[in-house]
């Protein structure tokens, strides 16, 4: 029984690893892709218009393109999952703007090519 307990403490523990790691690597993505410091995404607290949004997006893309929960998208950005799900609703609703649709496109396609690796595990 306690090997049971152990076995999924360790799984649990690597899946948040691995959250925490493919967030951190779509900050990065996203950070140079739009020319901007990773630490400005990272930042806590209220940040300007620009950076809100781009970390909007770079939250979008780790949900759809990972498949992680609002949750966990939480946690790896170090924010709430309300403010995820904000987030993505915003990103989705934005996306009617052909403009706006073609950067998210294109940050979805770069994450999918970056992470191939990472996504066919």
């Amino acid at each position: 029984m306690q090997s049971d307990c152990d076995a999924t403490d360790l799984a649990a523990e690597r899946h948040r690893d691995e959250v925490v790691e493919s967030c951190d690597a779509v900050i990065e993505l996203m950070a140079a892709l739009f020319g901007v410091p990773s630490k400005e995404l990272r930042r806590v607290g209220r940040t300007g218009n620009d950076i809100s949004r781009l970390r909007q997006i770079a939250m979008y893309v780790a949900h759809v393109v990972f498949r992680f929960s609002m949750r966990d998208v939480g946690r790896g950005f170090g924010r709430d999952r309300t403010t995820v799900l904000y987030a993505c609703h915003m990103v989705e609703d934005l996306r009617d703007d052909a403009d706006f649709d073609r950067i998210v496109s294109l940050a979805e396609r770069v994450a999918i090519a970056a992470f191939r690796d990472r996504l066919e595990r």
